[in-house]
Formats: C-alpha cells, sequence, structure tokens
C-alpha cells in the first residue's frame, strides 16, 4: 500500500511546490500557469491530447523495441565473435560521439517528416545503452559458471543461451530501464525538427502562439507516458530476474546499516 501512496504523495507535493512559486513569484499565465490552469485545459484539450499522444507512443514503443532488438544482436554479436569486436566497438564509440540531436535534419531530409524520422531517432537513442549494458554483462558471466559447463561437454551455443544470457539478465535489464527513460527524447526532439502531429509538436505549436496551458498539459501527458514506461519495463526486467534482489529494501541491508 505504501508503494502506491508514495507517488501520489510525491505528485501532490510536487503540485503544491509548482502552486507555491506560482503565488510567491506572482508570475503572469503566459508564462508560468498555474496546476489549477493547467488541469482544466488538460481536460478541455483531452481529445486533442491522446490524438498527438498516440502518435507520439507509437514512435516511442516502436523505437524502442527496434533499439532493443538491434542493441541485443549486436551485443551478442560482440560477445560471440571476439574479431567483430575490433571492429564494431570503435563505430560504437564514433556513434556516441556524434549528438544524436545534431542528426535530426539529416534523418528528416532522407526519411521525410512521417514517423520514420522519429523512430530513427528513437531507435539510435536507444540503441547504444542496451548494447552496452547487454555487452558487459555478457562479458561478466562467472567464469566458474563457463568452466564447470565446459567441463559438463556444454558446448558454446549451451553457454550462450543457458549460462551466460541468464548471467548478463540484471545487466540487460538495467540497460532497458535506461533505454525506457531516453526512448521518449529522440521521439520529441524529432518532432520538434519537423513534424505535424505529435506531442512534441503540439507544444512547439502551443509555445508559438503563447498557448502555456495547453504545452504543459502536452508536457504532462508526455511525462505520464514516460513514467508510466518506465514503471512497466522495471516491473518486466524484475520479472526476468526474480533470483535478483532489491538491496535498497533487504532486511540484511537494513541490519547492516543498524550495526
Amino acid at each position: 500500500m505504501s508503494q502506491l501512496l508514495r507517488p501520489v504523495i510525491i505528485a501532490l507535493g510536487l503540485t503544491l511546490l509548482w502552486q507555491c512559486i506560482v503565488w510567491t513569484t506572482d508570475a503572469p499565465r503566459y508564462i508560468l500557469p498555474g496546476p489549477l490552469s493547467v488541469i482544466a485545459t488538460l481536460i478541455e484539450q483531452l481529445p486533442l491530447l491522446l490524438r498527438h499522444a498516440g502518435v507520439t507512443l507509437a514512435e516511442i514503443l516502436i523505437g524502442l523495441l527496434l533499439g532493443v532488438v538491434l542493441g541485443l544482436i549486436s551485443a551478442l554479436s560482440l560477445a560471440t565473435w571476439g574479431g567483430l569486436k575490433r571492429w564494431l566497438m570503435p563505430v560504437l564509440v564514433i556513434s556516441q560521439a556524434i549528438p544524436v540531436f545534431a542528426l535530426a535534419p539529416v534523418l528528416m531530409l532522407w526519411l521525410g517528416y512521417g514517423m520514420a524520422s522519429k523512430i530513427a531517432m528513437a531507435t539510435l537513442i536507444i540503441y547504444f545503452p542496451v548494447t552496452a549494458a547487454c555487452f558487459d554483462g555478457l562479458r561478466q558471466t562467472p567464469t566458474a559458471y563457463l568452466k564447470l559447463a565446459r567441463t559438463l561437454g556444454a558446448d558454446k551455443r549451451t553457454q550462450l543461451l543457458q549460462i551466460r544470457l541468464p548471467a548478463a539478465l540484471p545487466a540487460f535489464g538495467s540497460g532497458l530501464r535506461v533505454a525506457a527513460s531516453v526512448a521518449p527524447i529522440g521521439a520529441v526532439v524529432g518532432e520538434w525538427v519537423g513534424s505535424s502531429t505529435g506531442l512534441g509538436y503540439l507544444m512547439l505549436n502551443a509555445n508559438a502562439r503563447m498557448q502555456v496551458d495547453l504545452m504543459f498539459a502536452a508536457l504532462l501527458i508526455l511525462a505520464l507516458i514516460a513514467v508510466s514506461l518506465y514503471f512497466l519495463i522495471d516491473l518486466i526486467a524484475r520479472r526476468l530476474v526474480p533470483w535478483q534482489s532489491d538491496t535498497l529494501n533487504s532486511p540484511t541491508t537494513g541490519r547492516s546499516r543498524s550495526r
């Protein structure tokens, strides 16, 4: 029950802080609208917001799926073929040295102003964290497990599927959490550069028209999507790795600290 109340209390606290800032600064409505004004606009413009939110959510989910699949394939390839690491790893590092946001205009030029360019942005921003996290997990498989498997006659395929992949699941789960956090960034930035639908487009358009209430309402919807996606991925990751205990909530941690 406390886990359900905690997000509600945090949300109420942030809303109260927001309202206090509005009262203290006496900011005009077109600069910083109050939470009640934003909620009223959210209810009034809900059909419009949901229509644009559906486009952004589709871009995020497709980009997340593609980024995770490509990242997993790349990590497995790097772990399976040692020679590939010397060629692919520098490419991955160089790809991260170039800001993904700087590629947005190029992707718009190549893929157009539709969903394809936004999906590509989300995929690119997700790909490296998933690849790096999964590859690290595969590299850090306990050597004793692999030696025992070889002693029992397990081939490389069996070692990969039954030992290395399960051992890499905690790191892979961490990569998925990071991917869920950054996935909306790629889609929204792509919509800012050029689009006619989506929450990013709606926010940019509302800002140009000084409809700050609508911009904040779209931002709240986007934040709700991002938070929901993160907790969904976190739940899936916990189900995939049931043997990994939460050290923050572990009773042994509490006892060790009390000492």
